[in-house]
């Protein structure tokens, strides 16, 4: 099989393409329910009884599927990734309530990350432990634009992955990714302090921390500074944008993990242009 998809990359990009779709749909789930199946753990820090009852109810594999509007049961054809939600009209199959935008978008996003993984790194055995990295991350950006939320369930395996990946050598030397992650928890933690400090109010969550940690676990430390500036930058121009042009208020906080996130991918795949083409970069 290997050999296969060593010979005719095509088939490697089509099957990754397919099941990045498959995953996407998976990962839908997850955004909608790992925050309130922690929510219901945490709850159970006061109330064993409801935490009990929360936890034979509701997981990541029951209920089935079912519209939120309307409760009907998914059908297998209704849960095809994007197939059925053409094939629907981007409305629920019973009750005619529109599907959210982000569930298909989520799988699209999915796919086509996970193509691209597959056709810029080919039949490697690294390539698998950045897919489902991207699948972690594509969850995570949703998460934390719905809830505010970065899971420890998500980040963590995220950042032990990458020092695994890296004692092997697959994409910097460990001691880089050792340092990559110590530094990328402490810059933030001495960031959301300062700020604290002069302000009063706390400017991120601790999950950011661990998910800048998890990224340097992946590339080193030397791959930090750019991606809290390309972070830092993007957050800064959609945030403004987001208050000009749709009257978003300013007092409501931005997630900041989606900016991480997308600027890790982007400094992962393309660190080599971004350095040739933004001389600010050059000298990171």
């Amino acid at each position: 099989m290997l050999a296969l998809f060593q010979q005719n990359p095509g088939y490697l990009i089509a099957i990754a393409t397919i099941l990045g779709l498959v995953v996407g749909s998976f990962l839908n789930v997850v955004i909608h329910r790992l925050p309130k199946i922690l929510q219901a753990q945490w709850a159970a820090e006061f109330s064993e009884e409801e935490a009990g009852s929360a936890g034979k109810q509701y997981n990541l594999a029951f209920p089935a599927s079912h519209c939120p509007n309307c409760d009907a049961p998914i059908k297998p054809w209704q849960n095809l990734p994007l197939i059925s939600w053409l094939m629907l009209k981007g409305r629920c199959a019973s009750c005619r309530v529109n599907i959210h935008w982000r569930y298909p978008v989520v799988e699209l996003a999915t796919g086509i990350l996970t193509g691209f993984a597959a056709w810029y790194m080919g039949a490697v055995a690294p390539v698998i432990y950045v897919i489902i990295a991207i699948w972690i991350l594509i969850a995570l950006i949703a998460i934390d634009i719905d809830c505010y939320l970065l899971p420890d369930t998500l980040t963590l395996p995220l950042l032990w992955a990458g020092l695994i990946a890296n004692s092997l050598g697959w994409f910097t030397d460990l001691d880089s990714a050792l340092w990559g992650a110590v530094a990328g928890y402490l810059s933030l933690w001495i960031i959301f302090w300062l700020f604290k400090l002069a302000t009063g109010k706390e400017g991120m969550g601790y999950g950011d921390f661990k998910l800048l940690a998890a990224l340097g676990a992946w590339m080193g430390w030397q791959a930090l500074p750019m991606i809290i500036l390309i972070s830092s930058f993007v957050g800064a121009l959609l945030g403004i944008l987001a208050i000009v042009i749709y009257g978003r208020d300013k007092a409501k906080p931005i997630p900041f993990g989606p900016y991480l996130a997308i600027a890790g991918l982007l400094v992962f795949f393309f660190e080599d242009f971004i350095r040739q083409v933004i001389p600010l970069f050059a000298g990171l």
